[in-house]
């Protein structure tokens, strides 16, 4: 009988690998895939160790299930009650309550380590960044200064600013460190760029609680073009307050400052973000409009008083 028994758990786990084995094959995801657990790729360091931090906290939490999984199913295959009589009562296993005390403790305490490890390089801002950006949200859009850097006839910080027929764009070198101070006119916004693997909730003055609004990035790992959203439930269109993110090299980003502080002979008026972009003639990627979101129609005039679509 445990022979035959024996020989059929064996048979059973072999077909269970297999199935895992098919399932995980199924998906069609790389290995860089499936170690991310769904996360986006990473753009930044800071992003990258968050994402490691992720990874093995999961893999951590699988081998703690896989062995409470096979625990429930050798107690199912072995244990079945077999007759009335009842099997031999235990109490106070001292051994095993040291165990069920001891282990737990020791992963609590590992994985608390390296989340505060891990934690402390993220919000770390001890370093000088090379370039700042003022976040500034209000209900439902975005502006972004460079305090760093003033227009040459005003003497203004250059800013990028949402508007109805154009999401605002966030430009940033890469290959930099950045520091992004937020702050909100109106209610509480989140901001959030799932690349960055980083959000901060943007408060209204006055800060509470000590709530930290400067966060910090060693550089953006590649250029590119990434979204980025409020992450924050703020009100009626809340879910359209988008921006987009132009990752540039650093020789194209020292262009597109230089056009911003200058005025546009053809306007009469400093270059906007999408004039200054136009005008570097970068890559597809870098194109002076979003791309994958979609300004909000901020006319009045632009929907039937019914509800029904835009005229």
């Amino acid at each position: 009988m445990g022979l035959k028994e024996g020989t059929r758990a064996a048979r059973t786990a072999k077909v269970a690998g297999l199935v895992g084995l098919v399932g995980i094959g199924a998906t069609g995801c790389s290995t860089d895939e499936v170690l991310r657990f769904g996360w986006p790729v990473a753009v930044t360091p800071q992003a990258e160790r968050m994402r490691e931090l992720w990874t093995w906290s999961v893999v951590a939490a699988l081998v703690v299930g896989v062995i409470v999984w096979g625990l429930i199913a050798w107690s199912i295959a072995f244990h079945r009650k077999k007759s009335e009589e009842l099997p031999r009562q235990t109490a106070y296993n001292l051994p095993l309550e040291l165990v069920l005390i001891v282990v737990p403790t020791i992963i609590v305490a590992v994985l608390f380590y390296f989340t505060a490890i891990t934690q402390n390089y993220v919000t770390d801002k001890s370093k000088p960044a090379d370039v700042t950006v003022d976040v500034i949200a209000f209900q439902w859009n975005w502006e972004f200064q460079y305090p760093g850097f003033k227009t040459e006839d005003a003497n203004q910080a250059v800013s990028t600013i949402g508007s109805s027929g154009e999401v605002p764009l966030l430009v940033l070198p890469a290959g930099k460190s950045i520091r992004f101070t937020l702050r909100s006119t109106d209610v509480i916004h989140s901001f959030f760029v799932p690349e960055f693997h980083f959000k901060r909730d943007v408060f209204p003055e006055p800060k509470k609680n000590n709530q930290d609004d400067v966060f910090q990035i060693d550089q953006i790992d590649r250029p590119g073009s990434f979204v980025g959203r409020c992450a924050e439930l703020c009100g009626t269109y809340h879910s359209v307050m988008n921006f987009e993110v132009r990752a540039l090299e650093s020789a194209d980003f020292d262009k597109y400052i230089k056009l911003r502080q200058q005025v546009n002979e053809k306007t009469g008026k400093t270059y906007t973000a999408a004039e200054a972009l136009t005008e570097l003639n970068c890559a597809d990627w870098c194109t002076p409009h979003a791309t994958t979101t979609e300004p909000f129609n901020t006319d009045r005039t632009a929907r039937e008083a019914s509800g029904g679509g835009s005229k």
